[in-house]
């Protein structure tokens, strides 16, 4: 995750905004696992808002689909966003502090968390953007900063 406004900046950012990922991907809760991981790949992240309209309903990670359907046994094609997602995602404003975000990820032990302002969601504040942002020589920082390997390798074997 590169091109946040405190790495423009070059200093250590201190309010959410300057570190999150501005916008953000969601599906509606009734959309498919499939259509999910789709939206997913097409964005090139690792997670989307589960939204009914501007409320946010959950987080789905490709972990979720992972551990949660597909090693169940389920048939993502046929699975809801909505019944796989964590429910209720806690939430940071894009004023708050960063060290809101980081206490807010420690004690509810998440990665990412949704950026909302005015009742709308705004972005994602993940744990590789704050390492960019307050740690930028640290290894995680040096993996969030990489750009994506390309994957028409893999897509050629399946």
């Amino acid at each position: 995750m590169t091109g946040t406004a405190a790495e423009a900046a070059g200093g250590t950012a201190r309010l959410v905004r300057e570190v999150m990922t501005a916008g953000v991907a969601a599906v509606r809760p009734d959309a498919s696992l499939v259509e999910a991981a789709q939206l997913m790949r097409a964005q090139d992240v690792g997670d989307v808002l589960v939204a009914d309209g501007d409320l946010i309903v959950g987080v789905l990670t490709d972990r979720d689909i992972t551990v949660r359907a597909v090693a169940e046994g389920a048939d993502p094609s046929t699975v809801s966003a909505e019944t796989v997602c964590t429910p209720d995602p806690v939430v940071v404003g894009p004023d708050d502090d960063v060290a809101t975000a980081v206490g807010l990820m420690r004690r509810h032990a998440v990665r990412r968390l949704p950026v909302v302002e005015a009742g709308r969601p705004v972005g994602v504040v993940s744990l590789g953007d704050l390492a960019v942002a307050e740690e930028p020589r640290s290894v995680l920082a040096d993996i969030s900063r990489a750009a994506p390997e390309n994957d028409t390798a893999m897509d050629e074997r399946i």
